[in-house]
């Protein structure tokens, strides 16, 4: 396999850390908030509130399963538009209260059945964008798994952008990417080299903006050793973030994106 499809394999596995286990390792106190308001609750998407060294926090991720069973239940990841409003109510409300953002994105992307283009999934990706981008408290965003196409980007427009060293950022899956252009799902191995859609790529590219190491001197760190790690730097980069006005992480988030 090539390097990259080998990357697009880690992230997909079901043996990676979820998004409930990273919140609960990470924040304490976790009240998870469940609805729409308007449809129902989507199982695909977990949030609520938490405190971080004291601090309360706002938590949201893709949430997929370790098994079929899990994952079927929420949906592999892959929200319904209820999902992304979800994610959406909980943001406004840290707005109001004046909590930073974390989001921990794993999709493959949202979902495209019939019913969520029904219920306005574009709709909703769009609104998602449109909000974050002048939301007036920190927003971190962190690549977990998987993060396919407009599905992820409308949990992942922060002022920072990080990804796990093995996990994928993409418009596109490799497979979807080599069946359009050469209409062949078998090139997906080479597709992946093209898409430059590993982290060292996009670091690269000055797509995001940090890598949380899953490797040292050539060996798999440990879950354990990851969360450690990770919660070290949330808290360092919460706390930068924090300390600027609302006007400035508002610009720097609008420029951020505006680059590309």
């Amino acid at each position: 396999m090539s390097e990259a499809i080998e990357i697009v394999a880690l992230a997909r596995k079901t043996s990676r850390l979820t998004a409930l286990e990273i919140i609960e390792s990470i924040f304490e106190g976790f009240i998870e908030f469940h609805g729409d308001r308007s449809f129902r609750d989507d199982k695909a998407i977990v949030g609520g509130i938490a405190t971080l060294n004291g601090q309360p926090v706002t938590v949201i991720g893709n949430q997929k399963g370790h098994d079929l069973k899990e994952n079927i239940e929420r949906n592999f990841g892959s929200p319904h538009p209820e999902g992304y409003r979800k994610a959406l109510r909980l943001m406004k409300q840290a707005e109001k209260f004046k909590r930073p953002i974390v989001t921990l994105i794993n999709t493959s992307g949202a979902y495209c059945g019939v019913e969520a283009e029904e219920r306005g999934q574009g709709e909703a990706i769009a609104r998602n964008l449109v909000e974050m981008s002048q939301l007036k408290v920190p927003v971190l965003s962190i690549i977990i798994g998987e993060g396919g196409s407009g599905g992820a980007l409308a949990l992942a427009m922060g002022n920072q952008v990080w990804m796990m060293e093995h996990t994928m950022y993409s418009v596109l899956s490799p497979e979807g990417f080599s069946s359009i252009l050469w209409k062949d799902a078998s090139r997906s191995n080479e597709a992946a080299e093209i898409m430059k859609l590993t982290a060292q790529d996009l670091l690269g590219l000055d797509i995001i903006d940090q890598i949380i190491p899953e490797v040292q001197e050539g060996e798999l760190l440990t879950h354990d050793a990851i969360l450690i790690n990770l919660r070290k730097q949330i808290a360092k980069e919460l706390s930068n973030l924090s300390a600027k006005t609302p006007a400035e992480l508002v610009e720097e988030r609008y420029q951020r994106f505006r680059k590309y």
